[in-house]
């Protein structure tokens, strides 16, 4: 081989070199809860409260308890939901946290949050509305996406996906 495309195969292969570092450590960096050994954590609606009713107009507050199996801590920084109540669209939002009051859930243990929402009777479907009104159970869909950081040196946010169902009461809020 002469000395030209001797010099031409070793920046090629320096190139090569430097691109398959680059992509492995793009692909280290993104790694998945599951790549370290963490289980996702659960999400369950566990009550909703009649904070205010009008005539057309009633507000409510949604408690959401967020489990932790894990051994380490977690963070929740956002969370962008959908809740569906009676298969209809009940409310969606973004609910984002600030460096002050990020949802801090310990190692192996459970947090509330909670959250408000409003429903339009008019646009309502009458067997939800006949639920609300009678403070019957409401079976309730919640999904959505959320961004937590493990409490693990050197990891990234992670953006996961939750999809829950489930039953919860529906009750006027004690003052």
């Amino acid at each position: 081989m002469s000395k030209l495309n001797l010099n031409k195969f070793i920046r090629m292969s320096k190139l090569n070199f430097l691109l398959i570092l680059i992509l492995l450590v793009s692909c280290k960096s993104q790694q998945t809860l599951e790549d370290l050994g963490l289980i996702q954590p659960e999400f369950e609606i566990t009550s909703i409260y009649i904070i205010q009713a009008d005539l057309v107009n009633t507000e409510f507050e949604a408690v959401l308890k967020i489990t932790n199996p894990n051994i380490y801590a977690v963070q929740f920084s956002s969370i962008k939901y959908e809740l569906f109540g009676n298969g209809m669209l009940w409310a969606e939002g973004i609910s984002e946290f600030s460096a002050e009051n990020l949802i801090s859930v310990p190692a192996e243990n459970s947090a509330e949050t909670r959250f408000r929402f409003s429903m339009n009777f008019i646009n309502m479907n009458r067997r939800l509305l006949d639920d609300v009104i009678n403070m019957r159970r409401i079976q309730y869909n919640f999904k959505g996406e959320t961004q937590i950081q493990v409490n693990i040196p050197r990891t990234n946010p992670f953006n996961i996906n939750f999809d829950i169902s489930g039953l919860s009461d529906v009750k006027p809020k004690a003052d």
